[in-house]
């Protein structure tokens, strides 16, 4: 499965709603948002994709999901740019959350990776995809023993 990186710096675009999002997402299990995406030559439905805060602290993975939507044109500001829908799977609030750290993204083979891209939507590299989700899926299950 091929995997995206899509970056949020909170003092750019602000989440006025993610704490009403997140308890929507609790609620009733969907939440779909568009994203902006650099990769949009090579990006997939069903592709996975995660969200990392940047910026800001505390930065790091604080959502995951699915890509939901082909990619298409959006205009802002009179500059074209592509966007992609994400089906969230996982949305945690990073104000109020712990989340998955640089400290931790940073370590053994993931430091390979860049984790505060300059673009969002970019390609993780295919061999770390599996190492991960393994540490995301790891992470959530134990986070709240951390």
């Amino acid at each position: 499965m091929k995997a995206y990186l899509f970056g949020w710096n909170p003092s750019k675009f602000p989440w006025i709603d993610l704490p009403d999002d997140k308890k929507r997402f609790e609620q009733t299990g969907h939440l779909e948002d568009n994203w902006s995406v650099a990769s949009h030559k090579t990006i997939e439905v069903g592709d996975r994709a995660y969200v990392v805060r940047v910026g800001v602290e505390p930065k790091g993975i604080f959502a995951s999901g699915y890509i939901s939507t082909k990619p298409y044109h959006a205009y802002r500001n009179g500059r074209s740019y592509f966007r992609i829908g994400i089906a969230f799977d996982t949305l945690l609030d990073p104000n109020s959350e712990q989340i998955l750290g640089l400290d931790i993204l940073k370590t053994g083979d993931l430091a390979e990776q860049t984790w505060t891209p300059q673009a969002s939507g970019i390609a993780i590299r295919p061999e770390l995809v599996d190492e991960l989700e393994g540490v995301w899926l790891d992470f959530l299950e134990n986070r709240n023993e951390l």
